[in-house]
């Protein structure tokens, strides 16, 4: 029996002419993975963009026969965020979107991704973006942040005579309502000293070994400098807001400048910490 079409009623001498009546005759909407003839275009378009058995790049229309060759292309022919699933007409309309969207973070210039939004701040402040805009109170080094300035100033680097324990009790001094400090706490002395130091007897058969942590150190001096850093110090500082604790000063204002509990918008911190920027000149310049 010859090829039938019942809508058109005709006979075709074989399949593929068949075929081909259902390819050029704007009668019919063939579909011919699926053997369906629908009575529209738009109706054979909503059954391709909602069937399992087809693969239709949203950009350009074309069908793939599984999820794989569909990601190859549009990964090859478009510009396309995939957290998104948003098409773009160029790469700079694409590294727009990013900028943009607030489901990235992403530095336009850089053109880098951040993996959360206080990195890509953090990035954003730093000195090659910001550049040193913020003045040493001590000396004429320039750096892109306040904290930035503050741990300058622990690290005893500063050519004023600054140390980590200089800046604690000028935070303490001005801190009278243990807004940021803890309560009942015994501050090392601004001279330095500190109770804690290792002997020879550090020494375990291959490295000094420090007997708070488990780190080693092929030196004496290098223990000792550990043992006078702030990693086994008591947490002096705290966020009133979320609590999180810090043995530096600069780690507080570091947590401050980066806005990740939204402390910053307080008005009381921010007086706190304005008067510890002016103690701290003063102590320096005095």
């Amino acid at each position: 029996m010859a090829p039938w079409c019942d809508r058109c009623e005709r006979s075709f001498p074989h399949q593929s002419a068949l075929n081909q009546h259902f390819r050029d005759s704007y009668v019919h909407n063939y579909c011919f993975r699926c053997d369906r003839d629908f009575v529209s275009p738009s109706a054979l378009a909503q059954h391709k963009a909602n069937s399992s058995s087809h693969n239709i790049c949203r950009k350009c229309g074309k069908d793939f026969s599984d999820t794989d060759d569909l990601d190859e292309h549009i990964e090859d022919s478009h510009w396309h965020c995939e957290r998104c699933d948003t098409f773009t007409n160029s790469e700079d309309e694409l590294k727009d979107h990013y900028a943009r969207s607030s489901a990235h973070h992403y530095c336009r210039p850089c053109e880098r991704f951040f993996q959360n939004d206080n990195n890509l701040r953090a990035h954003l402040r730093s000195t090659l973006h910001a550049g040193g805009t913020i003045k040493c109170i001590g000396c004429t080094r320039t750096f892109p942040t306040i904290s930035a300035m503050t741990l300058h100033l622990e690290s005893g680097t500063c050519s004023s005579g600054a140390t980590r324990q200089k800046v604690n009790e000028t935070v303490r001094h001005y801190d009278r309502n243990n807004l940021i400090t803890d309560r009942l706490l015994t501050y090392p002395d601004s001279n330095g000293r500190t109770d804690t130091w290792a002997t020879g007897a550090a020494w375990n058969g291959y490295a000094f070994a420090c007997y708070f942590c488990p780190r080693e150190f092929q030196t004496l001096t290098a223990l000792n400098q550990h043992l006078k850093s702030p990693a086994h110090e008591q947490k002096l500082y705290h966020c009133p807001k979320c609590g999180v604790k810090f043995n530096v000063f600069s780690g507080l204002v570091q947590h401050v400048e980066s806005e990740s509990c939204g402390i910053a918008r307080f008005r009381e911190v921010k007086n706190v910490m304005d008067r510890m920027t002016s103690g701290l000149s003063r102590m320096i310049t005095y």
